[in-house]
């Protein structure tokens, strides 16, 4: 064989390699895929997390929570609550305990075509938006502008087509519409015309949640349909750190449970300034401050289901900057995935988010590390994990087509290392040493495992100096933009059917062209 052959055969078994890499593998063996396990990261110990969980009991029984709505104290008394002379609720220990008993070990979240539903239980980890951001990165300028609907709609567009982005709860909020209740109506319109994946949003108003609720009938084809698979859930601060309710926000989610939509009970103190500045501490105030949501779900309906949402912040102390990418947050959604983990339910936590308002170096540090770390910590739902610039106030669409390359490597580190008789590979190692061709390249087993045991960047240049030159100096943004006009080149396959669109169109004012 001459050298030109060589090149020419060397040159094909690239070709048939990438062509291998880039066709679809079925499910079974892909290398990474929604839910898979993680729990192999346990920063608390056993006793750190039983002194947790007492002090959030002594936190709930000694200090108690403000400001509930008139119903949620007759929920909360009616289950064995205890007000106060300074209106307070406290929950006996016996009563939090009873809950914990009795409360849902695993939630499921479903899709609208019933192809990503989302189980939520275990250690089963996924990943996915969130936030209300304010502002649109743009890359080319380098420049900050008001989100819009359209740009909602683009990032569900989008994120339907990322296979390691597994739901769509609004990572941003509609500026250019001025009124609320259109606002919450097109927010829906625009996720749920975008992607058939889960959907999460929020609600400004109690009283936006029936009509929504009709909107999302429509949706499904009846209201049995939608309770039978609800494929949106509300985002509920419920509470206003430290331990007061949100009084508005709980009648929305007393509205949401009777509707049958899953709810985020979700507790966003920020350490320093809301919650204590310790980690531990911190931990221990939004833990006390969901058990009592658990609670008050209970409460409103036995058995409704809720995802115990942990989200305490970091904050810089020096400046009073919010620190979403720092090792500190980092270790504050670790360890309350841990605590998920302790009681064995259903929870959420933030991870993924920058600090930095670009899509750069040090975005890709500050995405990575939280990221991995609530992974491998075990964490159900990875909220705000692609996208998300400037410490919540930016979003990026090319920062979330990077971020599917980002998460597909976590989730190869949440996935771990298998030790068996065939990946010990001894039996390999022998046919190489003793006769063979000395090296592993191009064996069977190489072969053979390339695609299951391997996860390639789909964005990400891994190519040799030269190469790189000859491709031209290929830049990540630069892919990125082109990924993302070719996506949104093509309509969604979630948009709604024409008869479906007209009937929403003609009961709300939807403010995305038809």
């Amino acid at each position: 064989m001459n050298d030109q052959t060589r090149s020419t055969a060397r040159a094909g078994g690239r070709s048939a390699r990438r062509a291998a890499r880039s066709a679809a593998l079925p499910d079974h063996l892909r290398p990474i895929r929604p839910g898979m396990s993680g729990g192999a990261l346990n920063l608390l110990s056993q006793q750190d997390m039983e002194r947790i969980h007492a002090a959030a009991l002594d936190a709930l029984e000694r200090i108690g929570l403000a400001d509930a709505p008139q119903s949620g104290v007759d929920y909360l008394v009616g289950a064995g609550c205890i007000l106060g002379e300074d209106k307070r609720i406290r929950f006996p220990r016996a009563l939090v305990e009873d809950t914990l008993a009795r409360a849902n070990r695993s939630v499921t979240l479903y899709s609208r075509d019933g192809k990503t539903d989302l189980e939520l239980a275990g250690t089963r980890v996924h990943y996915g938006t969130a936030g209300a951001a304010v502002h649109m990165v743009d890359v080319d300028g380098r420049e900050y502008r008001d989100s819009t609907v359209q740009d909602l709609h683009d990032a569900s567009r989008i994120c339907e087509r990322l296979d390691n982005i597994h739901f769509v709860q609004r990572p941003m909020v509609c500026r250019d519409i001025s009124d609320n209740f259109e606002m919450d109506m097109n927010t829906i319109y625009a996720c749920c015309s975008g992607t058939y994946k889960h959907v999460g949003v929020s609600f400004t108003d109690p009283s936006y949640v029936a009509p929504a609720i009709e909107m999302l009938h429509m949706i499904a084809g009846g209201e049995a349909n939608w309770r039978e698979r609800p494929f949106v859930s509300n985002s509920n601060c419920f509470v206003v750190p430290p331990m007061k309710f949100a009084t508005e926000s709980c009648l929305v989610m007393e509205e949401c449970i009777k509707h049958g939509m899953p709810v985020l009970l979700l507790s966003a103190g920020m350490a320093g300034a809301t919650a204590p500045s310790t980690v531990a501490g911190a931990i221990v105030q939004a833990v006390a401050e969901c058990l009592a949501g658990l609670v008050y779900v209970n409460a409103v309906k036995p058995g409704a289901p809720a995802i115990f949402g942990t989200w305490p912040f970091g904050l810089d102390l020096r400046t009073g900057a919010m620190t979403g990418g720092s090792g500190e947050q980092a270790l504050l959604t670790a360890g309350c995935a841990q605590m998920h983990r302790f009681y064995d339910l259903p929870g959420g936590a933030a991870a993924g988010i920058a600090d930095s308002k670009l899509p750069d170096m040090q975005a890709g540090w500050e995405q990575m590390c939280s990221n991995v770390m609530a992974g491998l910590s075990g964490l159900n739902m990875v909220y705000e994990a692609a996208g998300m610039h400037a410490s919540l106030l930016g979003f990026c669409h090319e920062s979330l087509i990077l971020s599917d390359d980002l998460i597909g490597q976590a989730l190869r580190c949440v996935r771990g290392i298998e030790v068996t008789d065939e990946t010990l590979a001894v039996d390999q190692i022998a046919e190489v040493c003793l006769g063979g061709s000395g090296h592993y390249l191009g064996t069977d087993q190489t072969l053979g495992r390339m695609q299951v045991d391997y996860v390639y960047p789909t964005l990400g240049d891994r190519t040799s100096p030269k190469e790189w030159v000859e491709k031209d100096k290929p830049d990540l943004i630069a892919k990125a933009v082109a990924r993302k006009e070719a996506i949104l080149a093509e309509r969604s396959p979630a948009r709604f059917d024409a008869a479906t669109d007209a009937a929403i169109r003609a009961k709300f004012n939807i403010h995305l062209p038809a």
